[in-house]
């Protein structure tokens, strides 16, 4: 089930156009000039409706409504990001114990939302801790940055209970029910911090049946007889099961990580990976990220996410879904388009949101990059113009200049001073 699919008679997390009674897309027509498309070809794409309305040759559309031009820019399906922590972002430099009021957390979860927003990120599972001295104030204050943020992007919240077994785990059981009422759009949990993995698994598994959720949990992924189970255990079912950020796996012995990612493959799971860090979702063990190009070898889906943003497992964490993809292919050998592909289409499968392509009929879930190639736009990703639900809702836009000088002349370089 999409993240982003009304689920009666609770709210998910969808789209406009659900039961929280507002428009499902903007209804002006935009033009989209000369954009230039990974093919080589150069484009002007007509928006309506949300959706793309139709693809053509550079000045062949006839304009009705509003234009932007796109000289100069890549034009992708937009990015995803499946594995935030709006809850805990920007907590960094704190100066002392974080507040998790209701209104600090609305407040970060808002602002973080909004810098992956501009970053291309149209759409955000942000995972959220429950129980303890915070209950559910912390799922609470998301589920209204949710609201808030609606037509500027979607964001969907994963329920994170601490403990679901034995006595102590009677609490997290009741609180996970209400946290999927109250309108989590996915269960999760960290089934490596239970003291019966297995159990906790059942447990995530049987509630996300109950109300028909997908499933993402936290797991290192270092123990291949538990990650053996995982796969027996949720092999087949629909919605799918994501885990992630798997770190350990690359820490296994090949033929044992080779092994757990066949098993992985053949129940098909969606690994999300973090190229970027450590997540606060799980204890900080050092090491890379997953191994991405053996998962991928096996069959395994496989995603990445940004993980912490600017929280104290990672302080200086962008939550940029184009750094993601930029690690992937400068460290993880993966091509650029496969690289970029694991924040855009496979984080969109990953969360069960449509498909996109600069096609018409598709959604239009857009960032246009300044460049002409992937690997250009990941090296040098710096102006972007955002677009969701058909109309811009964010725009960035780097000016770099030199001073004068023989070598900027001979070269026109952009100078300063000069318009």
């Amino acid at each position: 089930m999409s993240d982003s699919q009304p689920q009666p008679p609770r709210s998910s997390g969808g789209p406009p156009g659900n039961s929280d009674g507002l428009p499902s897309a903007d209804s002006t027509t935009l033009l989209l000039c000369a954009a230039r498309l990974t093919d080589g070809r150069t484009v002007d794409v007509r928006l309506s409706g949300g959706r793309i309305e139709a693809v053509g040759t550079a000045g062949s559309l006839p304009g009705v409504g509003a234009r932007v031009d796109l000289g100069g820019h890549l034009l992708l399906p937009a990015p995803a990001e499946p594995h935030a922590h709006s809850d805990t972002a920007l907590t960094a430099e704190a100066g002392g114990p974080v507040s998790y009021s209701t209104q600090d957390v609305q407040r970060r979860t808002t602002e973080a939302a909004l810098l992956q927003l501009g970053h291309g990120a149209t759409a955000v599972r942000s995972h959220v801790r429950i129980g303890g001295v915070q209950g559910l104030r912390s799922m609470e204050a998301v589920l209204q940055a949710r609201r808030s943020l609606r037509g500027l992007a979607d964001l969907t919240a994963v329920a994170v209970p601490r403990l679901l077994t034995g006595l102590a785990g009677a609490d997290g059981l009741a609180m996970l029910r209400d946290a999927v009422k109250m309108g989590a759009g996915v269960v999760g949990g960290c089934p490596d911090l239970d003291p019966d993995p297995a159990g906790y698994t059942e447990a995530v598994l049987e509630i996300a049946a109950e109300h028909g959720c997908p499933v993402d949990l936290h797991t290192e992924g270092d123990d291949p007889a538990r990650l053996a189970r995982l796969a027996a255990m949720v092999a087949g079912l629909r919605p799918g099961v994501t885990i992630g950020p798997c770190a350990g796996l690359s820490r296994l012995p090949l033929e044992a990580a080779t092994r757990a990612a066949g098993q992985l493959a053949a129940a098909g799971v969606t690994v999300v990976c973090l190229p970027q860090g450590d997540c606060s979702g799980v204890e900080r063990r050092g090491g890379g990220p997953a191994p991405v190009r053996l998962l991928r070898a096996a069959g395994v889906r496989v995603a990445a996410g940004s993980g912490a943003l600017r929280d104290v497992a990672n302080p200086v964490g962008r939550g940029d879904p184009l750094e993601a993809a930029y690690l992937l292919a400068s460290q993880g050998g993966m091509r650029a388009a496969d690289a970029y592909g694991a924040v855009s289409s496979a984080a969109r499968e990953a969360m069960g949101l449509p498909e996109v392509r600069v096609e018409a009929g598709f959604p239009a879930e857009l960032v246009a990059v300044r460049g002409d190639r992937i690997a250009g736009v990941l090296s040098l990703a710096y102006s972007r113009v955002v677009i969701h639900r058909g109309r811009v809702v964010a725009r960035t836009s780097a000016v770099r200049e030199y001073c004068d000088s023989a070598a900027a002349v001979a070269l026109d370089l952009p100078r300063q001073g000069r318009g």
